[in-house]
């Protein structure tokens, strides 16, 4: 059967998407439209099909192969090739290693009191400013939580060995914000050689960190499945590639949980009963204690719940994309060989037949009762399959104890007159931030 989607369009479907603003909004457009399974023109792929239906999704859960043209703005990060389009040879192994690491206790446990000490600074950063009276200005979470996690990430993904962690957070975001203007083709104000020339500088001392970091190691914790950088140095893996892997790590991990953060948090403002039934939960498991120990978040029931809701009407990655190297049957459609497949998560996200009234915030859809009701890829924000997120534990627990912290100590409430209008910027982000007062809760 022929899959539905718009008439072709002789700029390759780019204007289509900008009308919609952005990809995403464009695929929830095409969806609303066409229904579960979708053909539409993307700059980049020839055919590009794109599916809200987690049964049909199933079909493609086996796909290891992502379209090379979709990353390319990220070839320059890499030495050794860029790790986010890795062949299957290359990439099953590498993902094994990272999955060791990344998503194993030990390395949870080691970073979290790390991670403690740093959402406490951020949150008295805060509380200096609550209390200085009713003229405080609103936070501006985005800004602020994404440059925590990155603090996090930096901690974790080089440790203690990172002299100066303020001068690496940095030198990523000039990295990031380069490459992201490379994507989006954001203007910049600057020459562009005055802006290479810092991009460069950037990127190198990133890499001589790293470069700094990976000889002090040597082979001293070949045996310690906490620490990322130890592990690829006992798998024996080139210089280059191990680079490639934190610069990977630092890219995926900072974004994402904090934007994540950020939408719980604008979800909750918007929803004090929420809020208060949350802080309920915090002060039954935590007492007096302002901030949880790992073996705490498990008994964050209510907590988790609302993290997952926010991350299906907010989904920090808002998609992804694979690509067949085979023709795939999905229902009564032929998807052929060579075509990139997109997981919209969003949509899926919004789709009414698994998620009715899909806009209302409704943390109680995550009881275990109801997840049985849904099919398996009914909520996917990682992802799935072999090229889904390797850090998704590591980020699940950063942003439980985050909002542990804040909403144990704090009400977040709008800011007056502030708009929050969803964009995409490699994850999904607030144009003008997501802007909110912060008021002690006791």
């Amino acid at each position: 059967m022929h899959i539905p989607g718009p008439e072709p369009r002789t700029d390759g479907g780019a204007g289509a998407i900008a009308a919609a603003g952005g990809l995403h909004h464009y695929q929830r457009l095409l969806h609303a439209t066409y229904g579960p399974v979708v053909r539409f023109q993307l700059p980049g792929a020839e055919t590009a099909v794109s599916i809200a239906d987690p049964v049909l999704l199933e079909a493609t859960a086996h796909l290891d192969e992502r379209p090379e043209r979709l990353f390319d703005f990220l070839t320059p990060l890499f030495e050794a090739g860029n790790v986010q389009v890795l062949p299957i040879e290359e990439h099953t192994p590498w993902r094994r290693l990272l999955l060791s690491v990344l998503a194993g206790r030990p390395s949870h446990e080691r970073h979290f009191a790390r991670f403690t000490e740093l959402t406490t600074a951020l949150a008295d950063g805060w509380a200096e400013g609550a209390h200085a009276g009713t003229d405080q200005e609103p936070v501006a979470l985005q800004k602020d939580l994404t440059a925590l996690t990155l603090r996090m990430i930096c901690a974790y993904a080089l440790g203690g060995d990172a002299t100066d962690a303020d001068a690496v957070v940095t030198a990523f975001e000039v990295v990031l914000t380069e490459y992201l203007g490379r994507l989006y083709e954001a203007p910049s104000p600057e020459r562009e050689g005055e802006r290479n020339t810092r991009t460069a500088e950037a990127l190198s001392l990133l890499r001589t960190t790293v470069d700094r970091i990976v000889a002090a190691h040597g082979t001293r914790d070949a045996a310690d499945r906490s620490d990322l950088i130890g592990a690829l140095v006992a798998a024996g893996e080139q210089p280059a590639r191990i680079r490639d892997t934190v610069m990977a790590t630092l890219l995926a991990a900072h974004h994402t949980t904090g934007v994540a953060v950020s939408w719980t948090l604008h979800l909750l403002g918007g929803h004090p009963e929420a809020a208060d039934r949350v802080a309920d939960e915090l002060r039954r498991v935590l007492g007096e204690r302002m901030a949880p120990d790992y073996a705490d978040l498990r008994r964050l029931t209510y907590l988790d719940m609302v993290l997952k809701e926010s991350m299906r009407l907010f989904p920090p990655g808002p998609y992804g994309a694979r690509e067949t190297t085979e023709a795939i049957t999905l229902g009564d459609y032929e998807i052929p060989a060579g075509a990139t497949v997109f997981y919209p998560f969003w949509a899926v996200h919004m789709n009414p037949e698994y998620w009715p009234d899909p806009e209302r915030f409704q943390p109680e859809r995550f009881t275990p009762d109801e997840v049985t009701k849904r099919p398996r890829l009914a909520h996917i924000p990682f992802g799935f399959g072999p090229r889904s997120c390797e850090g998704a534990q590591l980020a699940t627990i950063e942003a439980q104890l985050i909002l542990a912290i804040l909403l144990k100590r704090f009400r977040f409430r709008p800011a007056p007159g502030h708009k929050v209008v969803p964009i995409e910027r490699f994850v999904l982000w607030a144009e003008d931030d997501i802007r909110m007062t912060v008021r002690p809760r006791e």
